[in-house]
């Protein structure tokens, strides 16, 4: 499966990579080459889109460590009507997040500042991440900042089931493929009995 972008999103994402350009002259945001920012942060983020379906309108997704909102955005922009929050303990990415929110405009997009381990339970209703840690963290962190029962979406390369998982802990791969950036998965983390 190749992730696909939804054609109502192209102006908006062309926008935000715009943005991402300007600020990433003077701010450093991320290494990788304009050339490269649409796969690796937008079309991998769709990836995570099928799984939102079945969220109802309200619901709470928090994307730890979302850096420059990767795949906060691209969630927030699919679905208005999700409270989209993006997590991140740099200040200096979550103000360009914060500028995100307001230029293209995302209301339901909510930058929250601070480390994993300190902030209070985020209640969440789904949970994403990507490039933030083993899934052996991901679970841990999830424990704390996801509603009882709630999924975690983790994006991964091939080699995930090395990871360890937590007693108690199942993970479910969703393979894609990125048209020059290779083999990925979705890792869907719950708990066994849930």
């Amino acid at each position: 499966m190749e992730p696909r972008l939804p054609t109502s999103l192209s102006a908006p994402l062309g926008r935000y990579l715009d943005l991402l350009e300007r600020w990433n002259r003077t701010h450093a945001l991320t290494s990788l080459s304009p050339s490269e920012r649409r796969e690796e942060l937008l079309l991998d983020a769709a990836a995570l889109l099928p799984f939102l379906e079945a969220l109802p309108p309200g619901s709470r997704v928090a994307d730890l460590g979302t850096g420059m909102g990767c795949p906060a955005v691209v969630l927030a922009l699919a679905r208005p009507d999700l409270e989209v929050l993006a997590v991140d303990a740099s200040t200096k990415k979550l103000a360009f997040v914060r500028q995100v929110a307001l230029e293209l405009p995302l209301p339901n997009l909510k930058p929250v500042h601070g480390r994993l381990e300190d902030l209070p339970p985020l209640e969440a209703d789904l949970g994403t991440a990507k490039a933030l840690g083993s899934l052996g963290q991901l679970a841990a962190w999830w424990d704390r900042h996801g509603k009882p029962g709630a999924p975690f979406l983790a994006l991964k390369g091939p080699d995930w089931s090395g990871e360890a998982l937590p007693p108690g802990w199942g993970a479910t791969p969703h393979p894609y493929v990125l048209p020059t950036r290779g083999r990925r998965v979705v890792v869907l983390l719950k708990h066994r009995n849930d």
